[in-house]
């Protein structure tokens, strides 16, 4: 059983940082792991094994196409977050880091 430690303002804050909340299609991917140089994320490998750059899963995710993220920005760059659901585990910055 996964219990929801977050508060409702947490989550709500949380999804305040979003520019996006794409509605998943059904048959969307997820992220399985990060994609990073130096540090920095660059891309995501997908449940069904392929690795995309960080500005294809952003436009993939802005078409429904993987689920349980959402679009956010820096600067002038988009990039991906993690849903807020109280479970860390799933979060982008917990999951596997692959080359």
């Amino acid at each position: 059983m996964i219990v929801n430690t977050s508060s409702p303002l947490e989550n709500e804050a949380a999804l305040n940082t979003l520019d996006m909340i794409p509605t998943p299609s059904n048959d969307a991917l997820e992220i399985s792991a990060l994609v990073k140089e130096r540090g920095k994320v660059t891309g995501y490998q997908l449940s069904d094994g392929r690795i995309i750059t960080k500005e294809e899963g952003v436009a993939m995710a802005k078409a429904g196409e993987i689920r349980g993220v959402g679009v956010a920005h820096r600067k002038d760059t988009e990039y991906l977050k993690s849903l807020p659901d109280g479970t860390e585990s799933n979060n982008l910055s917990h999951l596997p880091t692959v080359h």
